[in-house]
């Protein structure tokens, strides 16, 4: 709306895109929070409004639906990590062996949004039909890198390497459901921890222990080898 005998317009367009991309992100962290309570089914976007303190139509100026609305908070909370782990499937094999480069970031991304774990457990125990296929389509190709970084370890110990026999798909693929589970479950369950023994599994000084055990264990479940020394003789 512009000034009266102006074409300035009444707002700033530039505050009132930054309003706007604040009330946004509101907005997805009340969803994702809510998601993660109810789960997709059991979410309306009234309960989004209401918690925003937004009445509907305002809401549907920043998403056009509830199924964009979840997507957005999946983007926003799945996405880079499935950046990370395409960066990491491409990059040298010095940096994707190296646990702490997956690790770290990974912790670091999800300690961002404590909620999306809990969302994507609580769709995962609802079974196959309430499975949303915007779940599915954000986590297939996660699990898909990280299989392929799994599986990589092994082509990468060199010829002659003392190290163990490398992993099958089918074996990576177990890896990777079962580290899955580890980083999920310890998000999922810091709510209840907390609640039983006082201790914020979210605060720095247990995120960094969780990070050294986990870097720990993909160490000991997929060593790289390194090459074998040859002796010279006397």
């Amino acid at each position: 709306m512009a000034r009266p005998g102006t074409s300035e317009p009444a707002i700033p367009l530039d505050g009132a895109r930054r309003r706007g991309a604040v009330t946004a992100a509101r907005i997805l962290d009340a969803a994702e929070e809510l998601f993660a309570e109810r789960g997709y089914h059991g979410t309306t976007l009234r309960d989004v409004a209401d918690a925003v303190g937004l009445r509907i139509p305002s809401l549907y100026n920043h998403f056009a639906s509830k199924d964009a609305l979840y997507a957005a908070v999946l983007a926003r909370g799945i996405g880079p990590v499935v950046t990370l782990l395409s960066e990491l499937a491409e990059a040298p094999a010095a940096e994707r062996n190296d646990p702490r480069r997956v690790v770290e970031p990974v912790m670091r991304l999800l300690a961002e949004r404590p909620h999306l774990p809990r969302l994507v457990l609580h769709e995962t125990l609802s079974g196959g039909e309430r499975l949303t296929p915007m779940l599915r389509e954000w986590m297939a190709p996660t699990f898909a890198r990280a299989q392929a970084l799994v599986e990589g370890r092994g082509h990468d110990s060199p010829p002659g390497s003392s190290g163990g026999p490398r992993l099958a798909p089918e074996q990576a693929a177990l890896v990777v459901l079962a580290m899955y589970h580890v980083v999920i479950g310890f998000f999922a369950s810091a709510p209840l921890y907390r609640a039983l023994t006082g201790t914020d599994l979210l605060g720095s000084p247990m995120l960094a222990r969780q990070t050294d055990l986990l870097a720990a264990l993909t160490e000991a479940l997929l060593p790289v080898a390194e090459p074998a020394h040859q002796e010279t003789a006397p």
